[in-house]
């Protein structure tokens, strides 16, 4: 089978409405990232120092050397960065995520203690602070396995949700393997938490941001002020709001570092958008936890027609049909490069079109052919399709009187004289006096043109059958 792994689709045009709690128009959730004494350091076994969000320009990592100027600005956001945080959440009331690298957290105890009485949710952010895109998969699943029991160790009870940063192409597969995470945030695709099927077990998904996130403060292109960084948080949470009045709620994620938003020149702006968010009605600021909780009890996992996964005989039977007569569209379109984004209908109708409009003109024309005549013989006799049957008297075409029964005759006997094949029309866009206007204005038409509009009325015909299916 031929299949891309991305899902480029995600809810497409109708994203389900979150239901927040309170009817929220958006959920703002902050998560304070938990590094300091789990980035690279020689002292923890590392091969170099750490180069990765710090306040020194081009850092480059040192082998075999304490970097010391990097070091201590690490230190600066367990030391001082973490408290002026932890005073600003505590005194506005929200709460925060943690995401906790296992043994920065076992190097902090006051300051694991602090979000412990403050009612934070503290999530794994690893074991380390380090790269993983090279890291075998089992010496993943190792750290996994091991951050999860120091972790628990550390704060008295296993954590519940995951955040690699650093991650490998394998992370979210081996984290879900685990088994024990309601949630893992190491996608940055969409607005809205959802389920991803991994190992025969429904996985959610709440997704992260890298650009609502004060790392821009330390990389290109980025900020250097932090008005820019409040400019750029409220504008996003303005649009955010408003969808949430006129479309769909949305989730809003902010990330942030201790030794980076927490410098007295960055966190102003931070107070200034708790204070703009808080001005507003309709604001949910959660912990990432109680998303999961709240997606999970009113949008549980739903098992949708999935043809990007099925089998050949499966995807035939299905499809088959929705070009008449001609299941040899369906086998050839299971053949292309499938995907999630084809788990629709407009995915389905693109695969199965392609397949038509790469055909032959004889075995186009053959599709033409295998056609009913409208209200003709076969439908008298009841031997339609039920497709066909469904769609003909959808237009009234099973209940004609004898002269509008004997017009059609006439028409369908000299149409097909002329050009060869079944007048065909999407009858479900008409009623039966604009079937029969079309009827005698494409009548006369060449047959270059008409067998042209024939072909697009099939794929029209085939629209409609697709949203039935899928719907």
């Amino acid at each position: 089978m031929n299949r891309y792994a991305r899902n480029l689709r995600g809810y497409g045009p109708f994203p389900p409405d979150p239901e927040w709690p309170g009817n929220a128009r958006v959920a703002v959730q902050f998560v304070l990232n938990y590094e300091e004494g789990g980035e690279n350091n020689v002292l923890h076994g590392d091969a170099a120092s750490e180069a990765f969000l710090s306040d020194i320009p081009g850092a480059a990592q040192w082998p075999g050397q304490r970097h010391w100027n990097m070091e201590s600005m690490y230190e600066y956001g367990a030391r001082a960065g973490f408290w002026r945080l932890h005073r600003l959440f505590t005194r506005a009331g929200i709460p925060l995520t943690i995401y906790g690298v296992a043994t920065a957290l076992a190097r902090n105890p006051e300051q694991v203690e602090a979000m412990k009485d403050a009612g934070w949710e503290i999530a794994s952010h690893g074991l380390k602070w380090i790269e993983h895109k090279d890291m075998p998969d089992a010496d993943e699943r190792a750290a996994i396995a091991e951050a999860v029991r120091l972790h628990t160790e550390v704060v008295g009870e296993r954590p519940r949700g995951w955040y690699t940063g650093r991650c490998s192409e394998n992370t979210v597969r081996l984290v879900a393997e685990e088994g024990g995470f309601d949630y893992i945030s190491d996608t940055y695709d969409d607005d809205l938490p959802y389920w991803l099927e991994i190992a025969g077990r429904d996985q959610l998904i709440i997704p992260y941001t890298l650009e609502a996130n004060d790392m821009r403060f330390a990389v290109s292109p980025g900020w250097s002020d932090g008005e820019d960084f409040f400019n750029y948080l409220k504008n996003a949470f303005d649009a955010l709001y408003e969808e949430g009045e006129t479309d769909t709620p949305k989730m809003m994620s902010i990330g942030l570092h201790c030794r980076l938003v927490g410098r007295p020149g960055k966190i102003m702006a931070l107070r200034k958008f708790i204070d703009h968010i808080q001005s507003r009605e309709g604001v949910w600021c959660p912990r990432r936890i109680e998303i999961a909780e709240h997606w999970a009890k009113h949008h549980p996992p739903q098992q949708a027609m999935q043809p990007s996964r099925m089998a050949r005989s499966e995807f035939v039977e299905r499809f088959g049909g929705i070009f008449e007569h001609s299941p040899w569209i369906a086998e050839r379109a299971f053949g292309l490069e499938l995907g999630p984004a084809h788990d629709c209908a407009a995915g389905i109708q693109n695969a199965l079109c392609r397949m038509f409009r790469s055909a032959s003109r004889d075995e186009r024309l053959g599709v033409l052919k295998a056609h009913p005549d409208l209200a003709g013989k076969l439908a008298r006799a009841g031997r339609l399709t039920a497709e066909s049957t469904s769609e003909q008297a959808s237009a009234g075409l099973d209940l004609l009187t004898d002269e509008e029964r004997a017009t059609f005759t006439s028409l369908n006997t000299a149409y097909v004289e002329r050009h060869g094949f079944p007048f065909i029309i999407a009858v479900r866009d008409h009623d039966k006096a604009s079937i029969l206007a079309a009827f005698q204005r494409r009548i006369d038409n060449d047959g270059g043109t008409e067998f042209t509009e024939a072909c697009r009325q099939v794929e029209r015909i085939a629209h409609h059958r697709l949203k039935d299916l899928f719907s």
